[in-house]
């Protein structure tokens, strides 16, 4: 039986309805971040906005994310023009919260334009199909929705350029890719498959001097009108130090779900296992001890940001050197993906919520090439990766809302993909079962441990959901370089 898709309107009506029914629920100290952004902006003239320090939340995402809250602010002083006083901190009326979450899924129309214009040539339906894919996903309806960001403009444009270059628009890719550098610097992760895809298929032949230049500009004009303003005005040092923080430690305070999280992990079991035989050992280490704070291992060695590159170059070096031999244009979004993916699994203070970078746009992707292992990939890293933001909610409150979000996703998304596949889309067992683990994970995080535990040990429930999703992340990982460096699969044509 044919799958019949929802039309346009339905799938965005009902997205819509879904944020805005969470307009009142919890939401992070991520709201006060950008509320006082806003504010930074509005008040203050740019000379100041990267030296501002009155809240906490300074002003550390690149100039055009800047700009993106300089323009936000102007309309929100007609909401309420209290929310852009700088002094008044963690200030949330009911028109600020009203405003501010209607921003962001006004915002998010980049993102859902961007899914569209990414599958026009497949045709209305399949486009429907990428739009509910995106419009409806979990962890973007957590993330933003809930606890609060902004990045389905940023999202929009990491797809855009994507597609750009996968149609052959090289210099649109690029320039896309520069400005979204501008916007938040962490899109770096996958700079070096852009560089590399770039050098070898647009900078080639007899022209190959030309068209780098002509690249080299574009990309410089960006950063000029980006950081030129405040470079000319000496503030070079104080960006660099915003949007560089080095100092904050390898993991964040809940850990993502990567190999750090394992080898944290790892240092507490030895620690633990060198303390039980009776040597001592200095309680150096707090990195477990609850959800705020950095610190150095105890057993193992520390680990610095440019160890942290290095490794993540390597672990790279597969795909980038398959880019180079075989830059095929059509592969691109998932060499560029795969590449996000190792940099997330290995990135120097990863947040959790980075996965968003490869869960969202996978779904776009995994629309445009139609091949059964990119949809079964996807269905097993986007219910993994959603499932490990579920601590951000902490609350009861929204416990509900994030496990039925979650299931309903992906009840729903492998009977949509199978349309596009001709297919159904079904995981081998040992995914399938490492996925139906997470109900036991999730039973002891929330239930079990916290009854047996009460007060001790807070970090243990935590640590649990990261480690075994790291593993997955880690599966995933190896399941995406072999897939990538394998030859292409052909496409099943849909019904």
């Amino acid at each position: 039986m044919e799958c019949r898709m929802p039309s346009v309107w339905s799938i965005l009506g009902l997205a819509t309805a879904i944020k805005v029914l969470l307009v009142p629920a919890y939401k992070s100290t991520d709201f006060e971040v950008h509320r006082n952004w806003m504010a930074i902006t509005y008040s203050l003239p740019t000379s100041k906005w990267y030296t501002e320090s009155t809240s906490e939340w300074t002003l550390d995402y690149p100039p055009f994310f800047a700009w993106f809250e300089w323009a936000l602010a102007q309309a929100a002083s007609w909401a309420d023009p209290a929310m852009l006083e700088v002094p008044r901190l963690n200030y949330a009326s009911h028109a600020t919260v009203a405003f501010q979450r209607g921003s962001v899924i006004v915002s998010e129309v980049a993102l859902l334009a961007a899914a569209w214009w990414a599958c026009r040539s497949l045709g209305r339906r399949a486009q429907s199909l990428a739009l509910a894919l995106v419009a409806l996903h979990p962890g973007l309806i957590m993330v933003d929705h809930i606890h609060f960001q902004y990045n389905g403009i940023l999202l929009g444009i990491f797809v855009a350029s994507m597609a750009a270059l996968r149609d052959g628009q090289h210099l649109l890719g690029a320039a896309l890719f520069a400005v979204l550098l501008n916007f938040k610097h962490i899109f770096l992760y996958a700079a070096p498959v852009y560089f590399v895809f770039l050098l070898r298929h647009y900078c080639r032949g007899r022209s190959a001097p030309s068209r780098f230049l002509l690249l080299g500009c574009i990309v410089a004009a960006v950063f000029l009108l980006s950081m030129g303003p405040f470079v000319t005005r000496g503030q070079a040092g104080q960006l660099a130090s915003r949007l560089f923080p080095f100092d904050r430690g390898l993991v964040h305070a809940y850990w993502a779900p990567n190999f750090w999280a394992l080898y944290a992990a790892a240092d507490k079991v030895l620690a633990a296992a060198v303390r039980r035989s009776g040597r001592w050992l200095p309680p150096t280490a707090r990195m477990t001890g609850g959800l705020v704070g950095t610190a150095a291992f105890e057993v193992l060695p520390p680990v610095g940001s440019r160890a942290t590159a290095l490794v993540t170059l390597v672990a790279m070096a597969p795909c980038l050197l398959h880019t180079w031999r075989f830059p095929n244009p059509a592969r691109f979004p998932q060499a560029a993906l795969h590449c996000t993916l190792v940099s997330f699994f290995f990135g120097y203070h990863v947040h959790e919520k980075a996965i968003l970078m490869v869960l969202v746009p996978g779904a776009v992707f995994v629309v445009h090439e139609a091949h059964p292992a990119l949809a079964n990939r996807f269905f097993f890293l986007t219910t993994l990766g959603t499932y490990s933001l579920f601590p951000l909610l902490y609350r009861p409150e929204e416990y509900s809302i994030k496990v039925l979000l979650l299931v309903l996703y992906t009840a729903s998304a492998p009977q949509l993909l199978s349309w596009q596949l001709g297919t159904p889309s079904r995981l081998h067992t040992l995914p399938g079962a490492y996925l139906w683990g997470l109900v036991g994970v999730e039973a002891a995080s929330s239930w079990i441990l916290p009854y047996l535990l009460g007060s001790r040990l807070p970090f243990l429930p935590l640590a649990l959901v990261s480690c075994y999703c790291a593993v997955g992340m880690g599966a995933a990982l190896i399941w995406s370089s072999f897939s990538y460096i394998s030859p292409p699969e052909p496409k099943r044509a849909p019904h």
